[in-house]
């Protein structure tokens, strides 16, 4: 699984003009099943993104989790949203070939497995976990706090 991760100050992703997920501070999480992904990689991914310590501490540190900031009482969430390009490959042409990522039916179940493992990560810290709508058409709003960006891959 590839995840491409953004710290935000805000984010969200909407399908035919309605708001699908939304969140305040926290990660975007731009995630691509791989054709030969196993339930332990997607699992190991979520918990990678999970655990990042990507937030800046007192001391302007990129020291904190986001179980660290949501014990410390701010209201921080994941927006996880299901993106088969982030396996693009435009290495040998000018059109990206598609070819790492999984089938539709295949990518689906990985990634709601991929989200699964989120919530249950987030379950005891209540931090909140949205989603946009696999396979649609979406439009994806988001404010990139640094710019902080990374590329996770299990």
């Amino acid at each position: 699984m590839r995840v491409v991760v953004q710290r935000v100050s805000s984010a969200r992703v909407t399908v035919d003009g309605a708001t699908v997920g939304e969140i305040g501070a926290g990660l975007v999480l731009l995630g691509a099943v791989n054709r030969e992904d196993t339930v332990e990689k997607i699992e190991r991914a979520a918990d990678r993104c999970f655990g990042l310590r990507i937030f800046n501490d007192d001391a302007g540190k990129m020291n904190l989790s986001l179980s660290d900031l949501r014990s410390q009482g701010l209201a921080v969430g994941i927006l996880a949203i299901s993106n088969f390009t982030v396996y693009g490959d435009a290495v040998k042409s000018r059109r990206p070939s598609f070819t790492g990522s999984a089938g539709y039916d295949d990518g689906r179940e990985g990634f709601h497995r991929f989200v699964q493992a989120l919530k249950k990560l987030s379950a005891e810290s209540e931090i909140v976990v949205q989603t946009g709508e696999f396979g649609a058409d979406m439009k994806v709003e988001l404010v990139n706090d640094g710019p902080v960006t990374l590329i996770i891959e299990t």
